[in-house]
């Protein structure tokens, strides 16, 4: 019941979907990374660049600080924030104070060498920044194998198209979800590869103190050094004081594609469903509306279209604002940043309930080829192609006067092909034998192509 009064519902309701994310974008997550990154600092400084004598043992020691924090500790830190009124001087304050207790306080004014908060800051958010990526990717993957699943088992049931939400040619079931497939399969790909970019120069991007005391150092390639070998992080040289984001704002972009991918899944599912493509199973218990007990609504995909809506909405503000800064640098970027969790929070449960969706629902083949066999003016297209080919005069004015707006049956198309002059009998034969379900084209192939590439790689 501890959720029952949280503000926010990714903490509250959705408490249980969104509970891997915790531990990296709360405050404690926070906290437990700007320690670390203050710890491997100093480790750096005094086990590469060696600017001060220490054995072993003392670094070991270090680590222990940073792995062994604890909500306890993190409580403590936001005590000494009450008084600094500065969030990375508390930690600063609070590693010290650990360093004393671990009897290494002529280590103490090490820490937080040359550094500006946003060194320890912009770190710490790319490190969450890429730990929260990977965790969404894992989702994405799943939806992704479910949505795939589905293609390949479907890849050969035709399905009427519904092009401006009328019927049109004809396509398979597969094949459509292919078309996600592809869309998603390439965001994932952008996500999982994209390098997480952080800075570790200074109050201005000059490397000033540490050059200033250490001249004899080549900063450069020494804060390069720590980013990408001690932290895994692509070092980025030309900033102000602040980190510029691009390589946030990228990675939130391709999450905001994918997210409007979902959303256009999200609502397919939801006409199919509609029009009874796709039956939904039922869950005991569960109730589909207050006052008409006979219904079962596609609430998963619902929730999904919503939260992946706040989700974008969250991210494109992200992405464009955190690419700004006043001079060198102003605080409003601070504030902003504090909320990337959310961002992907409500991005998780979007594809999560997407997800769920998907393990409900089971293809009404009897549905749709009803659909498809009550609609035989979708060979109007290939009749009056055909008709071009072999000369035949207006072949799309004629069809247009024959299907345009009608219901017509099978007998009007076959009389229809009867009187046409110039197709030869043989082909006129094809024509007449030719049905809605078998006009496909190369939807089948299309799907086969799909798994065939990625395959390849």
């Amino acid at each position: 019941m501890e959720s029952i009064k949280a503000l926010s519902v990714l903490d509250g309701r959705y408490g249980r979907l969104t509970e891997e994310l915790g531990g990296l974008f709360s405050e404690f997550g926070l906290i437990r990374h700007r320690v670390h990154v203050e710890i491997e600092w100093l480790k750096f400084i005094l086990k590469d660049l060696k600017l001060a004598e220490v054995d072993g043992s003392l670094l070991e020691k270090l680590d222990s600080l940073s792995s062994d924090l604890t909500e306890a500790d993190a409580a403590i830190v936001k005590d000494i924030e009450r008084t600094t009124n500065h969030d990375v001087k508390a930690v600063e304050y609070f590693v010290k104070g650990r360093l004393e207790e671990a009897g290494l306080s002529p280590l103490k004014e090490w820490v937080h060498f040359a550094c500006t908060s946003d060194d320890i800051n912009n770190i710490s958010y790319a490190l969450m920044l890429k730990k929260g990526k990977e965790v969404v990717a894992t989702q994405l993957e799943e939806l992704l194998k479910a949505i795939e699943a589905t293609a390949l088992q479907h890849k050969a049931v035709p399905m009427m198209g519904r092009t401006h939400g009328q019927p049109a040619t004809p396509t398979t079931v597969g094949k459509e979800f292919v078309n996600f497939a592809w869309r998603i399969r390439r965001e994932l790909e952008i996500l999982e590869n994209a390098s997480v970019q952080a800075k570790i120069n200074g109050a201005t991007g000059n490397y000033n103190a540490h050059y200033f005391v250490y001249p004899e150092i080549d900063w450069i390639s020494a804060g390069e050094r720590f980013l990408s070998k001690s932290l895994g992080l692509e070092p980025l040289l030309f900033t102000t004081q602040i980190n510029p984001n691009a390589s946030l704002s990228f990675i939130l972009h391709s999450l905001v594609r994918s997210a409007a991918t979902i959303i256009d899944f999200d609502r397919d599912m939801w006409g199919y469903i509609s029009l009874g493509y796709f039956k939904q199973q039922l869950k005991e218990g569960e109730t589909g509306s207050s006052t008409m007990p006979h219904k079962v609504n596609p609430i998963d995909f619902e929730n999904s279209e919503g939260n992946m809506g706040l989700a974008i909405s969250m991210m494109e503000h992200l992405a464009v604002k955190l690419q700004k800064s006043r001079f060198q640098r102003d605080l409003s970027d601070s504030t902003v940043l504090r909320s990337l969790g959310s961002a992907f929070g409500y991005y998780l449960i979007g594809v999560k309930n997407s997800l769920k969706g998907m393990g409900k629902i089971a293809v009404d083949q009897a549905a749709i080829l009803k659909d498809l066999e009550a609609n035989p003016e979708l060979l109007a297209e290939p009749f009056q192609t055909a008709m071009r080919v072999f000369c035949e005069e207006n072949p799309y004015e004629r069809m247009k006067d024959l299907t345009r707006g009608k219901k017509i049956g099978r007998e009007d198309l076959d009389r229809f092909v009867d009187d046409l002059e110039k197709v030869p009998e043989p082909f006129r034969k094809r024509m007449k034998a030719l049905t809605t379900p078998d006009y496909t084209g190369l939807a089948e192939r299309l799907v086969d192509l799909y798994f065939e590439r990625i395959q390849q790689g």
